[in-house]
């Protein structure tokens, strides 16, 4: 593994949605981003006129013509098959960084498929939603070598103010995997309460406000409290994604439980998480942030 510069970094972003797009115009805007590419090439063309960057028509492209590619996409398949797509075409000692939520075991076939190439991998998720995207704020929780940490860390400075290193490959996505099940909890109880200081007819935003000074207080209260009493729900984690997440959580416990010496274990938030989100999602709220679960903790107090 050899030093490289930041000047020696040519960096590729794979994956403009709602978290990859303000990524890759935080890279841009401290010079290191060279090309882009999305599924949908008008979006990645769009991006590229207004940041002078090369559109790359595919991944192979991309990786022919940077030494280190940042994937952000939903899911571990697509994940896998970019690195597919990628590893006859990448540069000597490349470095490919996902920045997706997957499981933890996606994220070691990854390194173990770039490895056979003599390729770099971290796995490297991220947590502040899209403020913290486009604040370029976010926490990126890292698996992989450290050395390889090392060499890329000035290109995700440029996207986020705190970066950990967890562990070998797959710590990032285990380390996630921990945020989300802590979130579901948050978000339970944060619009519990909620609902239950409506049914009580207090003030609302009164509420949010000492209460959040207080010792329950936290930045999901303090960020998403107020939009929410006032029924405004606009995603800053989709909901349809933390589904997804939660469903990645429940296969990591499937993993653990193969151990048939001990009791089977669970996650109990997780399970009835899932199952508020999927009410949620068959009543077409899947696009909405997650706080939208407000909707059903007012349904306790409004039977008759």
């Amino acid at each position: 593994m050899t030093e490289q510069s930041d000047e020696s970094l040519r960096v590729g972003f794979a994956g403009l949605g709602a978290m990859g797009m303000p990524m890759a115009r935080n890279l841009s805007q401290a010079g290191l981003l060279t090309a882009v590419y999305n599924r949908t090439i008008d979006k990645a063309q769009a991006f590229a006129d207004q940041h002078q960057v090369v559109v790359a028509e595919s991944v192979a492209e991309l990786a022919s013509q940077c030494n280190v590619i940042l994937l952000c996409v939903s899911r571990g398949d697509m994940v896998l098959d970019l690195v597919d797509d990628m590893l006859p075409h990448l540069q000597a000692e490349a470095v490919v960084i996902d920045m997706s939520t997957v499981s933890a075991a996606t994220a070691q076939q990854a390194a173990t498929r770039l490895a056979s190439v003599q390729a770099d991998f971290l796995d490297a998720p991220v947590s502040g939603g899209t403020e913290g995207a486009q604040k370029g704020s976010l926490s990126i929780m890292v698996g992989g070598y450290e050395q390889v940490l090392e060499r890329v860390q000035p290109v995700l400075e440029c996207v986020g103010e705190r970066i950990t290193h967890m562990g070998p490959s797959g710590s990032g996505q285990a380390t996630k995997a921990v945020n989300q099940v802590m979130a579901a909890g948050i978000n339970q109880a944060v619009s519990e309460a909620l609902a239950f200081a409506e049914a009580l007819e207090l003030n609302l935003d009164k509420v949010i406000d000492v209460v959040g000074a207080g010792a329950a207080g936290n930045w999901f209260l303090s960020h998403r409290g107020k939009t929410m009493v006032r029924g405004e729900y606009p995603p800053g984690f989709k909901l349809a994604l933390h589904y997804k997440d939660l469903t990645i959580c429940q296969g990591m416990i499937a993993d653990l439980n193969t151990d048939t010496d001990r009791e089977i274990i669970r996650l109990p938030l997780v399970e009835m998480t899932r199952e508020h989100y999927q009410r949620l999602l068959d009543a077409g709220h899947g696009d909405e942030d997650i706080s939208v679960l407000f909707k059903l903790k007012q349904e306790l107090f409004n039977q008759s």
